[in-house]
């Protein structure tokens, strides 16, 4: 009879323990989600806006460079 108690007591701190990682790991999990949302708006938005700013520069600078009607 004692022994079933305390084996209920150590079952149910087990338990409070496993929601606690539980929770834990959640809260990790999202922390990881938006620093993954947040790395690719800070390092993928930028290249995406080069690939269409780029050809505009040198387009602009190549107009520029038009000496005499060469047209280099």
């Amino acid at each position: 009879m004692h022994m079933e108690k305390e084996i209920l007591e150590k079952l149910a701190a087990q338990e409070k323990l496993i929601e606690a990682t539980y929770i834990s790991t959640e809260k990790m999990r999202k922390y990881f989600l938006w620093t993954l949302i947040i790395s690719v708006a800070m390092i993928v938005l930028p290249l995406i806006g080069l690939a269409f700013a780029i050809p505009q520069f040198i387009k602009t600078i190549g107009g520029g460079l038009n000496i005499n009607g060469l047209g280099l």
